[in-house]
């Protein structure tokens, strides 16, 4: 899918979090806000840019948040060369009992803030947050970390406007022709960071981090792409590994074209279940009164704003943007009933309940200007493959996805990295932690991202991690708050105790 891989910017929004807590303020003698202290060191202060999930900034600064930077090299091929600073928050320990160290977070994507995400998400991991220092940051290559910009807001207008599936070779050419700006525009206007945000560069910034945090072994929490990071961190540094949960886990060694694929079956099974719970109860189903019925209804409405998107205000809503919203509503099942309305509302004409799902998850504020999730993640996941797709694989890759879901299939990401301005690695897409410590992965057997299947196949390359399994639906266990898998991660991240092999959280 073109878009729909962007996982991480509809994880903590549609749990419904909220603000969070902690506790010291920043030390004195601490440097301004936006600045980096000496190599190797962070300065921490009081945050003065955080986000909430609308985009705007909280009325006055939380005095429990810690902003800071962390200079890195820019090219670890020349360590001693132009830095970059990589923007981090801290939550300081609350209590009670004895403080274990620093948990470092990163909620996926690739392209989703860190330093937003858990100032927005702390109170979700608040019995963590007893005994640990939670870290977010912004990898490099995503907002306040030398963020990857394309053009202005007109241009990630267009891009994420566009339709996701060409309807005939006319719409194909001008879906082409807008890829080919884009990424001509994140040259012209990011050409600098872009063959340096690779994931192997992130992984080697973690471990600047943990020094500059004073662990001697990194604690890491990883939340959909996420695990693909710490899984290449724990190949890099197996030696520095600490307690590391990878939850929504991605296979890093499939090729774009089985993502593709896979990923398709998986939101269209999310969509299926969604259909199925929305007219479970009769006459409470907006889009219709049985499956089949509903399912036709969605489908006339997507034809209709292929053809003739729908007025919001001076914005429309079109094909591609009603299939973002109907994707980033599928993360969760809390998302759902408020799936089915805005549907509802706009087969009734009123596209605002669709477009602000589209928004949300493509990273657009109210004001009209976009974080740089939807850049970032482009940028990050074609510079963790050398594959470069010519148009007969793009077609073949469209037409099988296209049988798996009429809703849901493309191209997939081969599309964007096929006219992407920079070359690929496939380094990030080779694991093994052999030598570190126990590492547990948690999969969700109804993950529309994430699909299950990745779960195992990520454990057995890492060598040394256990599965847990979460029979439930939505991207991302934790964050669910199914008591079996707080209980099995926290036990292991507060007290040290792996779960045992084929453990298995029935949920609901």
């Amino acid at each position: 899918m073109r878009r729909i891989l962007a996982a991480a910017a509809a994880v903590a929004l549609s749990t419904g979090l909220a603000a969070c807590s902690g506790d010291d303020a920043a030390a004195p003698g601490t440097t301004t806000p936006g600045t980096s202290g000496p190599q190797g060191a962070i300065a921490w202060d009081t945050c003065t840019d955080i986000k909430r999930p609308d985009g705007a900034a909280p009325a006055s600064p939380d005095p429990n948040l810690q902003c800071g930077k962390l200079a890195v090299p820019l090219d670890y091929a020349e360590p001693d060369g132009e830095k970059i600073d990589i923007a981090l928050l801290r939550i300081r320990a609350t209590g009670p009992g004895e403080r274990i160290g620093s948990l470092l977070f990163n909620f996926g994507g690739p392209g989703a803030s860190g330093v937003d995400t858990l100032a927005q998400a702390a109170k979700a991991f608040g019995s963590l947050g007893a005994r640990y220092d939670l870290v977010g940051f912004d990898p490099r290559g995503v907002e306040r970390s030398s963020g990857v910009r394309c053009g202005g807001n007109e241009m990630m207008d267009r891009y994420t406007a566009t339709d996701s599936a060409p309807g005939d070779e006319t719409e194909r050419a001008e879906i082409e022709q807008i890829y080919k700006e884009f990424a001509s525009a994140c040259q012209e206007t990011s050409g600098k960071v872009l063959p340096y945000v690779g994931t192997v560069s992130a992984a080697r910034d973690m471990d600047r981090i943990r020094e500059a945090l004073g662990e001697a072994k990194l604690n890491y929490f990883g939340i959909s792409y996420g695990t693909q990071l710490g899984a290449v961190y724990a190949t890099k540094f197996p030696g520095k590994v600490g307690r590391f949960v990878l939850d929504a886990p991605l296979d890093p060694s499939v090729s774009m074209h089985e993502r593709t694929l896979v990923q398709t079956a998986g939101f269209q099974q999310a969509y299926e279940s969604f259909l199925e719970d929305c007219v479970k109860d009769a006459g409470q189903c907006e889009i219709g009164p049985d499956k089949e019925t509903a399912n036709a209804n969605i489908g006339k409405l997507l034809d209709e704003l292929d053809t003739t998107p729908l007025a919001v205000g001076d914005r429309r809503l079109t094909q591609g943007l009603a299939v973002t919203g109907i994707a980033a509503a599928l993360y969760s099942e809390l998302s759902w009933p408020f799936l089915d309305q805005a549907l509802g509302m706009a087969m009734k004409g009123d596209g605002q309940g669709m477009l602000a799902l589209a928004d949300s998850y493509n990273g657009r504020n109210p004001d009209g200007s976009y974080t740089t999730i939807m850049s970032s993640f482009p940028a990050i996941s074609c510079v963790d493959t050398a594959e470069r797709p010519d148009k007969a694989q793009l077609a073949k890759t469209e037409a099988e996805a296209l049988k798996i879901s009429p809703l849901f299939g493309s191209g997939g990401m081969g599309t964007i990295c096929s006219t992407w301005p920079v070359a690929g690695s496939d380094e990030a897409m080779k694991v093994d932690a052999t030598g570190s410590a126990p590492i547990v992965v948690i999969a969700t057997t109804g993950d529309p991202a994430t699909p299950y299947e990745w779960g195992p196949k990520l454990t057995e390359q890492l060598k040394t991690a256990t599965l847990v399994t979460y029979k439930g639906e939505g991207h991302g266990a934790y964050l669910t708050g199914d008591a079996c898998v707080k209980r099995t991660t926290d036990a292991y991240l507060l007290d040290g105790k792996a779960p045992a092999e084929n453990t298995t959280c029935p949920g609901a």
